[in-house]
């Protein structure tokens, strides 16, 4: 609710966009329950939805964009591969740092006409300081290397990774402003390289504070009981809702 509020003072136009690239977990149904549900909650979108699934053409353009550049190059390491590895430390997200054993040395230009059947990971630059102000939190620094590595940009099954599909629908759409949760505030990190490799101007960013339990757990998927589905059957009222987790989702 908070994203539309800050939308409408702004004259902007509040776009859904389903990001529905995963086709083993993504069925019309469950796109319905989304609409239908956020639809109760109160939420009133300008445009969509907007199926990523339908916009493939645009991300294979940016994976053509980046290979003949030279930024981006097949890896063949599962996760084991990468977990098992000695050098492969865990990033602050969470996400185990690529210990770099397909990348090239050298920059090298590969001449897949399509990105299917392997993974495509992008090239990082070695020790590189990023920096961005977040609206939320302020100025946020990382460093290449240290605190991410080389990411996947496409998947084997021939899916475009969250980094690329989400950069390249943003600046599409011309989005000016992404709010979103401070869980993926390091993959900020990642898609400024990417805008950058593309040659698009990003938009601004603010992480909210996550919504957490009594004891401090962040809301997430596994917990069903806190799913609106599940606090609307329990009979709560969108206004039930947003005073039960008001105190824990501070305002921007």
């Amino acid at each position: 609710m908070r994203a539309q509020e800050r939308c409408r003072a702004q004259n902007g136009k509040l776009i859904l966009r389903i990001e529905d690239l995963d086709s083993a977990r993504c069925r019309p149904e469950f796109r319905a329950a989304i609409e239908e549900d956020l639809r109760w909650f109160g939420l009133n979108w300008d445009e969509g939805p907007l199926l990523q699934s339908e916009r493939r053409t645009r991300y294979r353009e940016a994976w053509r964009k980046l290979r003949d550049r030279g930024l981006i190059y097949p890896c063949s390491c599962s996760r084991r591969d990468i977990s098992n590895a000695v050098s492969a430390p865990h990033a602050e997200d969470d996400e185990t740092i690529y210990p770099g054993t397909c990348r090239p040395v050298g920059l090298t230009i590969f001449d897949a006409d399509e990105p299917a059947g392997v993974t495509w990971r992008f090239r990082v630059p070695e020790g590189s300081h990023l920096e961005f102000e977040d609206r939320f939190f302020g100025v946020q620094r990382a460093t290449t290397g240290t605190d991410f590595g080389d990411f996947v940009i496409w998947r084997k099954d021939d899916a475009p990774a969250y980094q690329l599909a989400v950069v390249a629908d943003d600046a599409a759409m011309e989005i000016t402003e992404v709010v979103r949760g401070a869980d993926l505030l390091r993959s900020t990190f990642r898609q400024l390289l990417l805008y950058d490799a593309l040659e698009l101007d990003p938009p601004e960013f603010l992480h909210q504070p996550l919504v957490t339990d009594s004891s401090g757990n962040r809301l997430a998927k596994r917990y069903d009981a806190f799913s609106l589905r599940a606090l609307r059957a329990a009979g709560l009222s969108p206004n039930d809702i947003r005073v039960k987790f008001a105190s824990a989702a501070p305002r921007f």
